[in-house]
């Protein structure tokens, strides 16, 4: 905290002379602005469609004074803040408090709730992390979580987590002022296409990875690999699709929510692009669902190559066990310190005894191996 008082006391005379530029407001002082946070990693007023280029240092409670004089909204961007750096932003636009706990504690379900007039919305960001070679230990994806307060003239979204940055989208839809026009649902809206498109691209990878695993397991026998030694990079790669489709899963509800049923906070024309989001999150929906199948059935197919292959490895121990076992016993008789033995004092005895036992091995060893135990 007294790092934040530094960083706060470091911007107090641009924060008054941006008070100087723009007036004061009903006694309204900038350097005592509790909604003022170093977490803000973006703040702008739009008016219609475009943005109203003002002093970087604008606070939240400034953007909103400016909202109030001049109409637009004011869209709010942190990220990670603390309790106490989004308490300020919290009295400040009237929300909840439960929704505040969840924005600042994160680990939600992504979801939509309703709390008077702001829509709080969770969403789960998924980053496909690039590596080599997929291994037992690799991480396939990185989760993040971008949760958004939606009222008539504002947007706030807080972000967790490296990935997952708003920055493009926001400049992307400074570009497009005929959608920024209809103001705080588009952002909304951009917001779940954005996620959703990260999706469709993440799931994209993970099933190379997938076919990449199916080939290994399937042309094992040809290449004369360890049979089985793939299970550990199956079962890695099954729990990665399992924390891909908890981000996927119970988004389905909120999106269906959005683009059929009526809002007061979300416009007619912007409900319809909801729909197109909806649409393509149902079908990732149905690809991490096959992701998941089908990682049973190849890790089924590989444990029972697995098990074939022990018990192929047993029959072949066992055909040779039979096989030793005739000279084994031949010996074992006549390793007997008996003075009256069969054939002990003719010549041709031990000549004899060796031919029985070659040619008994030789029948066992081609009957073994016509039944394919050898």
């Amino acid at each position: 905290m007294s790092m934040i008082r530094d960083l706060r006391a470091a911007v107090r005379p641009s924060l008054r002379k941006s008070d100087a530029a723009f007036g004061t407001h009903d006694g309204y002082d900038a350097t005592r602005d509790p909604s003022a946070s170093t977490a803000v990693v973006d703040c702008a007023v739009y008016r219609d469609g475009r943005r109203v280029r003002e002093d970087p240092c604008l606070t939240p409670r400034e953007a909103m004074l400016r909202v109030r004089e001049g109409g637009g909204f004011a869209w709010i961007g942190l990220h990670e803040p603390t309790e106490e750096e989004f308490a300020g932003i919290a009295a400040e636009f009237g929300l909840h408090p439960l929704a505040v706990e969840d924005a600042v504690h994160a680990h939600q379900r992504p979801k939509l709730e309703r709390y008077d007039d702001t829509l709080f919305t969770v969403f789960k960001t998924i980053h496909y992390v690039d590596h080599a070679e997929l291994t037992a230990t690799s991480e396939v994806v990185e989760t993040g979580e971008v949760m958004c307060f939606t009222g008539r003239n504002f947007v706030i979204t807080v972000r967790h987590g490296g990935k997952g940055s708003l920055r493009s989208l926001r400049h992307r839809l400074e570009s497009d002022s005929e959608l920024l026009a209809k103001g705080p649902s588009a952002v909304l809206h951009s917001i779940a296409d954005h996620v959703v498109d990260g999706y469709i691209a993440v799931a994209a990878a993970v099933q190379d990875d997938i076919d990449e695993v199916e080939i290994d397991v399937f042309s094992a026998p040809a290449k004369g690999g360890p049979r089985g030694s793939d299970a550990g990079r199956i079962y890695q790669l099954k729990r990665e699709v399992l924390e891909f489709k908890r981000a996927v899963s119970p988004l389905l509800r909120p999106m269906q929510l959005l683009s059929e049923r009526p809002m007061r906070l979300i416009e007619p024309d912007i409900q319809k692009y909801f729909r197109d989001v909806a649409d393509h999150l149902a079908q990732v929906h149905e690809e991490v669902i096959g992701f998941d199948e089908l990682l049973n059935s190849i890790l089924q197919a590989n444990l029972a190559q697995a098990s074939v292959a022990q018990n192929e490895d047993m029959r072949k121990i066992t055909s040779w066990a039979a096989i030793i076992a005739v000279p084994t016993a031949v010996c074992g008789v006549y390793g007997m310190n008996f003075e009256h033995m069969p054939e002990l004092q003719w010549r041709f005895g031990y000549p004899l005894v060796l031919g029985v036992i070659i040619t008994t091995c030789v029948m066992i060893h081609r009957t073994l191996k016509r039944n394919g135990w050898l």
